[in-house]
């Protein structure tokens, strides 16, 4: 696989994070346990650990539920922000060293895809419920999912970085 297309999948992981902060790590950690992605090596092994995924797969859970809750803030304001950036990096650099590409590259194009999705998301919703005059929740969730289903279709694409 072409470098860049690592680098595109390390911005593409990074975008679900903007959207789920829990679902790219959690994605890109299975993916690791798995074999999909080979982290041995380097200092993300711990990505491919039962235990990480065992973390993060609850952690994404508790974050599908408290997304519907109405105290929840919203994604754009610095906290929630900042921590889909650095779970974006996160992801990103995983795919970057599994494609034996610059982590520092993956980390920065992770958090930079983070931020994208994160203010697309965020609009897109919002005009969604606005214009469907629905409650949040029923666009909420099929958010999730489509997070979920681009997670998956990244870490599968990624698998070919083994070849």
């Amino acid at each position: 696989m072409s470098s860049t297309s690592i680098l595109i999948l390390a911005i593409s992981i990074g975008f679900v994070a903007g959207l789920r902060s829990l679902t790219a790590p959690a994605a890109v950690s299975w993916a690791a346990c798995l074999g999909v992605l080979d982290l041995s090596g380097s200092s993300l092994h711990f990505m491919g650990s039962r235990v990480a995924v065992g973390i993060f797969t609850f952690l994404a859970l508790l974050e599908y539920v408290a997304d519907l809750l109405p105290r929840t803030p919203a994604r754009t304001t610095p906290g929630p922000l900042i921590t889909r950036m650095v779970l974006g990096g996160l992801s990103g650099a995983a795919l970057a060293v599994a494609g034996h590409q610059s982590p520092i590259i993956g980390v920065a194009l992770g958090a930079l895809g983070a931020l994208i999705g994160a203010f697309i998301g965020y609009q897109a919703r919002r005009r969604l419920v606005r214009a469907l005059g629905v409650k949040d929740a029923f666009v909420a969730i099929p958010e999730d999912l489509v997070a979920i289903l681009l997670a998956y279709l990244i870490v599968c694409q990624s698998g070919s970085f083994r070849a």
